[in-house]
């Protein structure tokens, strides 16, 4: 037996069902326990890659880095012209360096894991000759697994049953429209496409339900041939995709300072090797080398927070997505209200049948058969309806299910042909009213009288009707035709009593809320009104099919409400919502959601989803509602401004001090400061930050969401360098003409006031306000900032001194120092408001669109071991 041979899918699809059955040594009933958790051991699990934390890559990326190959570069070439202390001072800032982005990265790596982890799928199977439901990764061949509607394909499978079953296979073929399924054997060579007889790994149920084999798992399925050969790396985002501008920017810089310095060295007749050293220090001083630390340090915690508010992110980068919302399309089920649909009461409005019997109909109608109403699965709707039964359950079981067309988001009804003994068999049809009254011969005026009341009252309602089909055996769409109007069925489904308060902490930070419901306008209406949410308008499905992309941009702008929208409706208007410059969210649990999931810029989705809606979305909600999704925004907007703190400071401080450093080195007679000086400098700078993730940010940061502005931060740099190289060159002077110190000296003085200068600017950089008096750091943030600058100031004393080029200082320069420090925060401080009021501007968020390379990726993702 081959449990999984190169192309099974392809050779299964040529045998009919009992000989694939018989090359897996499996039965319809399914394996034992026993032997799946055999051949589990065997071919291991259904994933196409696996997701762990790998030390010695996070080590390996570390060591990729230009930075610190520049750090590398320059111990080799000290080492080489017998300056070996500083060789040595610089490798111990490389391996710190390294060892502190390695801590931090792999931590983040840590906590992705850990989210993985907790994100689950499962898939119905038959196991021991009974249904079951597994994790889909322990599927092996020879599992006999149970699709329905809305369930993605969680193997390559061999059709064994069918029932109205289409599977949307774009994903791996690329066409648009479902594939209609059979058990039927196809001819050998048939293309991917063409494998009629087959459920392909990955692709999702679009209608129908069936059974199949498995008959290949992981990366020996096609799906799983394409992840791997793309790699099934994620896009980057547009925070990844502002570091790596940012980046670029830096690398500019440094090149054109370092450059500029080595020529002006050499043309003054400066020894070529120490001009060289100084260059390499000066590149690596201007670099914030501690940024990936910070970003994943920051990353990881806020993971972490978010875990404890009940919120899931499928990759660490998407808690950055989550802040940039700042509008929000959500279904209404669940989120608005309770989302425990109840079976209210049945309303006859043909005069001759009774409630009973209405309610009769009802449950013929659903996808459960009349024998076995137990099926795991089904709408809340259906469920519902079996609950609130009662004694009218008893009788289904007189009528036999000859055939059904299970229920779509397209005609949004579902079918079944049945037949009680000594009867005609009878076609009864379910469904929204609207789409059931269209396929009626006539509705009396009463009927719809009635339904405008029940949506008035806030019900939701669904429409029963019947033919009666003689001597029919079969069930197609086309007859669901000339049907005769029984009544109506109503579920009542309350409002959350915490929504009001959830929807106003979204619009406190900036979150525009806009309703998406396959339900009618009335009842959306009445639940808005129900919450005080201010209408701009409704926009129905039909109205939607009848714009243009120009004039449902511009509805859908002033539109608070979209009812009766198919899931391709929904999709559209994330379309065109992003056009308008917005960073567009999307909440669904169903089915229907998944498009529009797809397309959203972040997609959200609850753990208590299908399948299909929790791998198309970015974000899990571990509960579904609006106040775990604020606690999301509000924290995935704690992670930029924390960045952006770290960002701002390094290039401002350390272009400052590499500026005074050139000019400095070319007008004195010595070096300003050692290369290894510059270097122990900035990582002892760039440790204190490390604390900069625990940091509070200030309410008002929180309000909308923050970019990258790569002019802005130009901006800040070329304002507040300066300014501190204004205080570097007082106290050159205060060094040269006060103290007429020598070069130990000399740089052991700049070396305190730029450690101290540059690192207490962060009580002023990091918020808007005042510092101290109105925004207070975090207690990690003040400690290790005073920490640094305490070691700054203790080096030239400390035994160390010798090794690293300092000397002692006389008291009074602590006492200059303490009034240069006071005046140049003073001045940064009026800097600041100047800044802020003048310069500062954020642009609009760019529009992110997701292609096939992502959905492949994101899909490849579900199929990862834990």
């Amino acid at each position: 037996m081959s449990l999984a041979p190169a192309s099974a899918v392809r050779v299964a699809a040529t045998d009919d069902a009992a000989a694939v059955l018989r090359s897996t040594s499996s039965t319809t009933a399914g394996l034992s326990s026993a032997e799946a958790a055999a051949r589990l051991a065997r071919v291991g699990p259904n994933a196409v890659a696996t997701q762990k934390a790998r030390p010695w890559r996070v080590l390996l990326r570390q060591l990729r880095s230009p930075i610190l190959i520049l750090l590398f570069a320059t111990a080799v070439v000290s080492a080489f012209l017998g300056q070996g202390v500083e060789s040595l001072i610089i490798a111990v800032i490389l391996v710190v360096s390294v060892g502190l982005g390695f801590v931090g990265e792999f931590r983040a790596a840590r906590a992705a894991d850990a989210l993985h982890d907790r994100l689950r799928h499962t898939a119905t199977v038959l196991r021991d000759g009974a249904r079951t439901t597994v994790d889909v990764t322990d599927l092996v061949p020879g599992d006999v697994v149970v699709l329905a509607i809305g369930t993605i394909v969680p193997a390559d499978l061999r059709l064994l049953e069918c029932n109205g079953l289409e599977c949307d296979e774009s994903i791996v073929t690329g066409e648009a429209s479902a594939t209609a399924k059979s058990s039927a054997v196809v001819a050998a060579g048939s293309g991917i496409g063409d494998l009629s007889g087959s459920a392909l790994m990955g692709t999702v149920v679009h209608a129908g339900s069936g059974v199949g084999v498995v008959v290949a798992t992981g990366r020996e399925t096609e799906f799983g041939r394409i992840a791997v050969g793309l790699g099934a790396e994620e896009p980057q985002t547009e925070f990844q995709r502002g570091l790596g501008r940012f980046s670029s920017f830096l690398l500019i810089v440094a090149l054109l300072l370092t450059s500029t310095i080595f020529v002006i060295a050499v043309l003054l007749g400066r020894p070529i090797i120490e001009s060289l050293l100084f260059s390499l220090a000066i590149a690596v001083g201007i670099t914030p080398q501690l940024l990936p630390a910070v970003v994943s340090t920051s990353m990881a915690a806020g993971s972490r927070v978010l875990a404890r508010k009940r919120v899931l992110v499928k990759r660490l980068v998407c808690i950055e997505d989550l802040g940039d919302l700042d509008l929000l399309v959500t279904d209404k089920t669940g989120t608005l209200t309770t989302g425990q649909i109840v079976f209210d009461r049945a309303v006859p409005v043909d005069g001759s049948t009774t409630d009973d019997a209405l309610l009769l109909l009802g449950l013929l109608a659903t996808e459960a058969d009349p024998r076995d109403p137990s099926v795991v699965g089904l709408n809340a709707l259906d469920a519902a309806l079996w609950a609130g039964a009662g004694a009218v359950v008893a009788p289904t079981g007189a009528y036999r299910r000859l055939d059904a067309v299970p229920f779509d988001h397209e005609r949004r009804m579902s079918s079944a042909l049945v037949q009680a003994a000594g009867a005609d068999p009878t076609i009864v049809v379910k469904g929204a009213p609207e789409s059931v009254f269209d396929r009626c011969r006539s509705v009396p005026d009463a009927a719809r009288a009635q339904l405008d009341a029940l949506y008035e009252s806030g019900s939701r309602v669904v429409a029963v009707a019947t033919r009666v089909a003689p001597g029919a055996d079969r069930l197609v769409v086309a007859d669901e035709r000339d049907l005769q109007l029984v009544g109506l069925l109503s579920f009542a489904d309350g409002v959350k009593a915490d929504a009001r308060a959830s929807l106003g902490r979204l619009s406190e930070l900036g979150v525009e809320v806009k309703i998406a419901t396959g339900d009618g306008a009335v009842v959306a209406e009445r639940v808005c009104a129900e919450l005080g949410m201010t209408s701009k308008g409704t926009l129905t499905g039909d109205g939607i099919d009848s714009l243009s992309d120009a004039q449902l941009a511009e509805a859908a702008r002033n539109a608070s409400i979209f009812a009766r929208v198919s899931p391709e409706q929904k999709a559209r208007l994330i379309q065109v919502l992003r056009q308008k410059g917005r960073a567009v969210g999307f909440l669904g649990d169903g089915v229907n959601d998944a498009l529009a999931l797809q397309h959203a810029d972040i997609g959200i989705s609850v753990d208590s989803g299908v399948d299909v809606a929790k791998d198309a979305a970015d974000v899990l909600l571990l509960e579904k509602d609006l106040g775990v999704l604020a606690d999301g925004v509000t924290e995935g907007r704690r992670i930029f401004p924390n960045t952006i703190k770290y960002v701002l400071m390094g290039t401002s401080s350390n272009f400052g001090n590499m500026f005074s450093a050139s000019i400095a080195s070319v007008i004195l007679p010595f070096l300003p400061m050692l290369p290894g000086q510059i270097l122990l400098n900035n990582l002892l700078y760039d440790a204190s930050q490390l604390a900069i993730p625990t940091d509070t940010v200030d309410e008002e940061q929180l309000r909308a969401p923050s970019h990258w502005d790569i002019g802005a931060i130009r901006r800040f740099m070329l304002l507040f360098g300066p300014i501190s190289s204004i205080f570097d060159f007082a106290t050159f002077g205060l060094m040269l003409l006060v103290f007429h110190a020598g070069a130990p000296e000399f740089r052991s003085g700049w070396f305190i006031e730029s450690i101290a200068t540059q690192s207490l600017i962060v009580f002023a950089i990091r918020t808007h306000r005042v510092p101290f008096l109105r925004s207070r750091p975090s207690r990690s943030l003040a400690l290790s900032v005073l920490a640094v600058v305490a070691v700054g100031v203790w080096l030239p004393y400390s035994p160390l001194a010798g090794v690293l080029g300092f000397s002692p200082l006389p008291v009074p320069f602590f006492l200059a120092l303490v009034a240069m420090v006071v005046a140049y925060l003073v001045l940064v401080e009026a800097a600041k408001v100047w800044y802020y009021a003048r310069l500062s501007r954020t642009p609009p968020p760019a529009a992110r669109v997701r292609g096939y390379r992502h959905r492949v990726a994101r899909r490849a993702a579900r199929f990862t071991a834990r």
